[in-house]
């Protein structure tokens, strides 16, 4: 039988006014919505790519830990840029989320454009008790 669970609000969580949640959870793996340079009242705050990454990547954690989840359990990133010269910034600041040697799969993209034109989104999957690979 199939559980879920909407995570629609949260500490340290922005407060949305679109009709979607940060995250759900289905079973065992959470599928976190993008993820913004938004504080908690929802409020885009635009600064340098290092700062809205911080940022976004602070939401995405937030959204995983009012899931019940960990940065150990996360499988999969997706990161929007406006611009990919800002990927190199981003990789360092990436790699400094997740314990040396953990890699989850990614994908990296240029959008057009995003929301409130930020300039990254990060989206991303994580999953419960995952067996450990030799």
């Amino acid at each position: 039988m199939n559980s879920r669970q909407f995570i629609t609000n949260g500490e340290g969580l922005p407060q949305w006014n679109a009709p979607i949640s940060h995250a759900v959870v289905v079973n065992n793996t959470c599928y976190v919505s993008g993820q913004l340079s938004v504080d908690v009242s929802g409020k885009y705050v635009p600064g340098s790519i290092l700062e809205e990454a911080k940022l976004a990547f602070s939401n995405f954690f937030a959204v995983l830990k009012a899931a019940g989840f960990t940065s150990e359990e996360v499988v999969f990133v997706d990161l929007a840029f406006i611009d990919l010269q800002d990927v190199p910034v981003v990789n360092e600041l990436f790699t400094s989320y997740f314990s040396p040697g953990y890699r989850p799969a990614r994908t990296i993209y240029q959008a057009a454009a995003l929301p409130y034109g930020g300039k990254i989104k990060v989206t991303g999957t994580a999953v419960k008790d995952m067996p450990e690979h030799e």
